[in-house]
């Protein structure tokens, strides 16, 4: 599974916020056997959002999109991933309810607050919604796009309802070494051309050790790979 992540919000370009949402998916989305193919975040802008959304799902297996959903001027997420599916803006009756819900839930907490159930609860014609159980504003699925809150507690808490639905065959191994990167080059080399893997060299200076990240769909030729690199390289202590 090829899989693109589009995190949307100007506070993100303008380094306000820091961008977490984009590295936890990322995360997730690999352990689950998803291959990340690219991390695009873009301003609060209806067209732009809705480019990359369109291209995105034309080229990879799975687009999750985070950030911009609500009723703010600035939260126009939504409006833009029906505008990339050319789909109308529909009420959800599913997603009014659990808002009408939420609102009586915290109606004595915050008597003053004022939110419009019905357009909260609009979403492009044909999505499937997404609860928020940690918050207010629904999420949904239109084909392969995946639209999450943009707040870390509301997006990680939605993303359990989908994550069983990012299963694919990539796999994954890690060593630790003290060998200086420069001395590894050789041997990373050979065991991409005696093996069908991928090896990424990551130094941690501070740790003083480099991790060796070995990648590859088949799972025996992965652990061929890994105990050829094992077998030829001078192995540190997992931090």
């Amino acid at each position: 599974m090829d899989a693109a992540l589009l995190t949307v919000g100007d506070e993100l370009l303008d380094g306000d916020t820091e961008n977490t949402n984009a590295t936890w998916l990322a995360r997730e989305l690999t352990e689950r056997g998803a291959t990340v193919r690219r991390v695009l975040t873009v301003p609060d802008d209806r067209a732009v959002i809705a480019e990359a959304t369109a291209e995105y799902s034309d080229a990879f297996d799975a687009v999750v999109v985070t950030g911009g959903l609500g009723r703010t001027p600035d939260d126009v997420t939504m409006e833009a991933v029906a505008a990339a599916f050319d789909r109308p803006m529909t009420e959800n009756d599913l997603a009014r309810a659990d808002v009408e819900r939420t609102l009586a839930a915290i109606a004595g907490e915050y008597p003053d607050l004022e939110v419009d159930a019905e357009k909260e609860a609009l979403l492009p014609e044909g999505a499937r919604p997404l609860i928020n159980h940690a918050g207010l504003s629904p999420g949904c699925v239109l084909e392969n796009v995946y639209v999450l809150p943009g707040i870390p507690s509301e997006m990680k808490r939605m993303f359990e309802a989908v994550e069983g639905e990012f299963d694919g065959t990539a796999r994954f191994r890690t060593l630790y070494t003290e060998e200086p990167e420069a001395n590894l080059v050789e041997r990373l080399d050979e065991v991409q051309t005696r093996f069908d893997v991928k090896v990424g060299c990551y130094p941690d200076r501070g740790a003083g050790h480099n991790r060796l990240k070995v990648t590859g769909d088949d799972a025996a030729t992965l652990e061929e790979a890994t105990a050829w690199l094992a077998e030829n390289v001078t192995l540190a202590q997992e931090p």
